[in-house]
């Protein structure tokens, strides 16, 4: 397993991301929850700092480009609206969760003791955390730590150790303290198999033990009833107003998709999809050109081009270079620009999108 030596670059509000469209912040949802009065605030500060829009990310947060970095506006404004509780914490607090309510009081009381241990400040931020209502939903996300519906995993993997709901906090929180203790320079648990060791022995006295079992995956929920999704995880203003005018709260998903109470299908007049049947539903792209500057192409370009002429049901990425920054877990059609204008499909070398299209259709 890799070991990385670097620092840890994660982006957050208070160390940004230099792109080639001015700073990134990334802004973390816990469970992907938001408020509506914090997602009006979030598209004002979109619109006042930055480009005006909001970028759903793959672990269901949100983030705001085009801004000028070092700008104190954007962390006061954030304060102000609740979305920085814990200034020392900001970029730890990393929880994926199922998009039913079921588990809200638990990502609640996650956020407040990840944010109330000190040590817990060194975590990397990219150490992830999950809470699955049993639905096998973001079980399936390999969060370094998972409570699912009593189970533990690691990496996606049950452990066979089993804690009831009213110590699944308690264990995750644990989990984390040993992971802080034990990780060397490692990011990420699937990167030191120490530290999984560490973490497996620190969470095991607060359940029972059984013989490791097969988790649910039942992988992210489609668009459609309550399931609505913008193209490429884009929010402009007025689509984030129009979600805030619509519903007290709504969950952004690690799949670029935001779950609200209720069906609403007029979201589909503002520019959300809300019919898995649309060309372009099931398509995804990094930032591309000209936003990120080692991106080859403007793929979200290439990508809307070619949509209507793809199989709805195809899943693909779209990538500028070969970070493939973005890229969903599972099986998915692995696009990725050449520094010539063609591009390479699965590994496979074309000339171009159009000739990789043609070959399909």
């Amino acid at each position: 397993m890799e070991i990385r030596q670097r620092a840890d670059a994660c982006p957050g509000v208070f160390a940004t991301h230099d792109a080639a469209d001015g700073a990134l912040a990334r802004v973390r949802l816990p469970g992907g929850r938001v408020t509506a009065a914090q997602l009006r605030e979030l598209a004002a500060c979109a619109a006042d700092l930055g480009d005006g829009e909001l970028h759903l990310t793959s672990r269901g947060n949100l983030q705001l480009r085009g801004l000028e970095r070092d700008d104190p506006r954007l962390a006061r404004r954030l304060a102000a609206a609740g979305l920085l509780p814990r200034p020392s914490h900001e970029r730890v607090r990393n929880y994926l969760a199922s998009p039913v309510p079921e588990v809200d009081d638990l990502v609640a009381a996650l956020d407040e003791a990840v944010c109330a241990v000190p040590e817990l400040a060194a975590l990397p931020g990219r150490f992830l955390f999950a809470i699955d209502s049993g639905r096998g939903d973001v079980a399936g996300e390999r969060a370094d730590v998972t409570w699912c519906d009593g189970a533990f995993l690691i990496d996606g993997e049950d452990t066979g150790v089993r804690v009831p709901r009213d110590r699944a906090v308690d264990a995750l929180v644990t989990a984390a303290r040993a992971f802080v203790a034990s990780r060397g320079d490692a990011w990420r648990l699937r990167e030191s198999a120490a530290a999984r060791a560490q973490v497996l022995a620190a969470v095991r006295p607060l359940g029972t033990v059984e013989a490791p079992g097969e988790v649910p995956r039942s992988g992210p929920p489609p668009v459609g009833g309550r399931v609505v999704a913008p193209w490429f995880g884009c929010l402009s203003g007025t689509q984030a107003r129009a979600l805030a005018a619509l519903a007290p709260s709504v969950v952004v998903t690690p799949w670029r998709s935001i779950v609200l109470p209720a069906a609403h299908p007029s979201l589909a007049d503002a520019g959300f999809f809300v019919d898995p049947s649309t060309p372009g539903v099931a398509l995804s792209a990094c930032i591309g050109s000209p936003g990120c500057a080692k991106s080859h192409a403007d793929v979200r370009a290439e990508a809307s081009r070619v949509a209507a002429a793809l199989p709805v049901s195809l899943r693909a990425h779209f990538s500028g270079c070969d970070r493939r920054c973005g890229r969903p877990r599972g099986d998915h059609v692995d696009v990725v620009a050449a520094d010539d204008g063609g591009c390479f499909v699965d590994g496979q070398r074309f000339s171009s999108v159009d000739e990789w299209r043609e070959g399909r259709v």
